[in-house]
């Protein structure tokens, strides 16, 4: 019996091993939901060179912006299921996009195969040095004060900048104008500007703006101060505790991929975000945390997290450009 066992085990298994033996076997195409230019195509091309040093064969980038990631999304899930086209996936394709719209073009349950986490990005909260705010305590009083009055800018309705600003409205109990822009440039150029207040943007966005004196870093997104900016406190630590202004990204293939080349695949990105140089030059330069670890961590987020911005989402009556 036990010999039987054994066996049954090992013919099981030889698929899988067949499957991570042969992939790739072909271009693997890195499919990036934004134009060129921004924080998904850093993970993007620094992926694709990993990959195609690694396993012999080429590795591309292919930008399918639009819809609120729903273009690059619907392209994937309906890709063959060999491993060979990616998503790297914002979350809110996955967690926002269900709530935002009346009916996507993609399962984002089903519809993917979650390969691993890739990077945690956390958010600054930065005004136009105009704006007579020091902290956070005080941008809040200023919005009691003011209320709809102080506007902020957002990449895009439904977007996390979006999202994470009207999370801290509900937390605050204030009242913002949202000023929406193709994009997360356009934006922080307008805050710059002084057209616009105040936005949530990615920490390495704004960092060169906060050097050069153009605007102003009151608090970061993060669950705890950060290393590479101690002296930056967090929102929560201003009396809103558990607050978090964060954007995470995962990397997804179409439902149905062989479990081969799903284990080499997160083997490899796990290897690749642990090496101390790619945590120098990249995790460390765009101020990124490693989100690497198990497929099942990765589809775990996606549920824990959907019916909270679900919620924000209903109760602030978001809706999509």
């Amino acid at each position: 019996m036990m010999r039987t066992w054994l066996l049954i085990a090992f013919c099981c298994a030889l698929p899988a091993a067949a499957a991570a033996q042969t992939y790739p076997s072909k271009t693997i195409t890195l499919v990036v939901p934004a134009p060129p230019g921004g924080v998904t195509d850093v993970l993007a091309r620094t992926l694709a060179q990993r990959f195609t040093a690694a396993w012999g064969q080429q590795a591309i980038v292919e930008n399918r912006p639009g819809g609120n990631n729903q273009v690059a999304a619907e392209y994937v899930t309906r890709a063959p299921p060999d491993g060979h086209t990616l998503l790297i996936g914002p979350e809110v394709t996955f967690i926002a996009n269900p709530a935002l719209y009346g009916k996507l073009n993609y399962d984002p349950i089903n519809g993917f195969t979650a390969i691993v986490g890739l990077v945690t990005i956390n958010h600054a909260l930065i005004t136009h040095p105009s704006l007579p705010v020091a902290n956070v305590r005080e941008l809040i009083a200023l919005a009691k004060q003011k209320p709809g009055e102080l506007n902020y800018g957002t990449y895009g309705a439904g977007s996390t900048g979006h999202l994470n600003m009207e999370l801290f409205q509900v937390v605050t109990g204030t009242k913002l104008t949202a000023v929406h822009y193709r994009g997360a440039a356009p934006a922080m150029t307008d805050v710059v500007g002084g057209h616009i207040q105040m936005m949530y943007a990615a920490v390495s966005t704004a960092a060169p703006q906060v050097q050069d004196g153009k605007i102003k870093l009151i608090a970061i997104g993060s669950a705890k101060r950060m290393e590479a900016l101690p002296d930056v406190p967090t929102v929560a630590e201003n009396g809103l505790s558990g607050y978090e202004a964060v954007s995470w990204f995962g990397l997804f293939g179409p439902p149905g991929m062989p479990a081969g080349a799903i284990a080499k695949i997160n083997a490899e990105v796990r290897s690749l975000f642990a090496d101390p140089e790619i945590k120098k030059t990249v995790l460390d330069r765009y101020y990124f945390e490693s989100l690497a670890g198990t497929p099942e961590q990765l589809a775990s987020r996606i549920k824990a997290d959907e019916p909270k911005w679900r919620k924000i989402i209903e109760d602030a009556k978001v809706r999509p450009q």
